[in-house]
């Protein structure tokens, strides 16, 4: 299923991806952060329920100047420790930023998150491909979308979702930022399980890929925090364009 999920990157489509039974033991639904519109937004928060993340290549958040939140918080006494994650004790978690573009209203409504997320993946492209950013000049923190900072080394450091769908997007040259949820079971208040999840994959006609299955493909690349290839977007609009392609909502919507 491996070329099946990178093919939906590439064509801007849903996947499934499941980490690891010892790991978190759940599934995302999976979009790359360019492509996504407002029905997607829509059937994350119904068809998946978990929270709606948006992660990012490890060189774009070097180049971002985008911190860990353990690090933002260190001085704090609620910081995480290392150790503290029961399914992942040797690192802290991604969390980076929450973040509203600043041409949103409430920065919640679906199609304010859509603006704030295809907003991310046009920045993490232009940073990946080496064009002067501001980050704080198109977005503003605290906000309603959170940003998940893969390891620097990927999956040779870290094998979260995080990094599953960035290896993933590498794989596929397209933009490295996946927008993420994961799937809960309306019936248990769980994470759906394994077998339930891919019934839904086949059910909507989605490619589903095992975390083993993605580190078989990643084994032996070269390093990560080297410029990836990426793709222009779907709609090849350009900066200007794209950015009035999704208006924020006001009190007159």
């Amino acid at each position: 299923m491996i070329d099946q999920a990178l093919q939906a990157l590439r064509d801007g489509k849903f996947f499934l991806i499941y980490d690891f039974d010892d790991r978190e033991g759940e599934t995302d639904l999976a979009i790359r952060s360019d492509a996504v519109q407002p029905k997607d937004i829509l059937r994350m928060r119904k068809d998946g329920g978990g929270l709606i993340c948006t992660a990012i290549h490890p060189a774009a958040a070097h180049r971002l100047n985008l911190p860990f939140a353990s690090d933002v918080f260190s001085k704090t006494h609620l910081t995480e420790e290392i150790g503290d994650i029961p399914y992942d004790r040797k690192n802290h978690s991604s969390f980076s930023l929450w973040v509203n573009h600043k041409n949103t209203f409430t920065g919640i409504t679906d199609r304010d998150r859509t603006l704030t997320i295809t907003e991310i993946g046009h920045i993490v492209e232009d940073a990946m491909a080496g064009r002067h950013t501001s980050f704080s000049s198109q977005f503003r923190t605290p906000g309603h979308c959170p940003i998940l900072r893969a390891a620097d080394d990927l999956l040779r450091q870290r094998r979260g979702q995080t990094e599953l769908s960035i290896a993933l997007a590498s794989m596929a040259g397209v933009t490295p930022a996946v927008t993420i949820c994961e799937l809960l079971d309306d019936r248990t208040g769980k994470a759906l399980r394994h077998d339930d999840a891919k019934r839904y994959a086949q059910k909507h006609g989605f490619a589903f890929v095992g975390g083993n299955d993605v580190l078989e493909a990643w084994d032996g690349r070269a390093g990560t925090l080297a410029s990836a290839p990426v793709h222009s977007h779907a709609d090849g609009s350009a900066p200007a364009a794209r950015a009035r392609a999704v208006h924020a909502e006001g009190r007159d919507d």
